[in-house]
């Protein structure tokens, strides 16, 4: 297999999706949220985060005050894959995500998400 080929079969292999948490450990406050890519997603938050760049400025705030080893990065669920190739999980992941907010509120002083 040359590179380009190497390139596509990535490209074309669903990678791990579903709701994920990010905890600040100190005071209990939570974030969540979905993506397609969750090893992506959190390690772009995580860069994000290091580098003084997050939109969330609260948990900006917090995570330039306490540092990495103050913040958790945890996968709460994952979707399963489906047969079809081209299917688009942006529904379903919004759906799960909401069970998620619902389920554990994170808003105001329990966490980082807005309403």
């Amino acid at each position: 297999m040359n590179k380009k080929e190497i390139i596509d079969k990535y490209k074309q292999t669903v990678q791990p999706l579903g709701v994920y948490q990010i905890k600040n450990i100190k005071n209990g406050k939570i974030y969540i949220g979905s993506a397609k890519d969750l090893r992506g997603r959190i390690n772009r938050y995580r860069f994000q985060l290091e580098n003084g760049s997050h939109s969330n400025e609260g948990m900006q705030k917090d995570y330039n005050e306490i540092g990495a080893e103050g913040f958790s990065f945890v996968v709460l669920d994952n979707l399963k894959p489906k047969e079809d190739p081209n299917y688009d999980y942006t529904e379903d992941l919004k759906v799960l995500e909401e069970i998620w907010l619902d389920k554990l509120q994170p808003y105001g002083e329990k966490g980082y998400n807005t309403k």
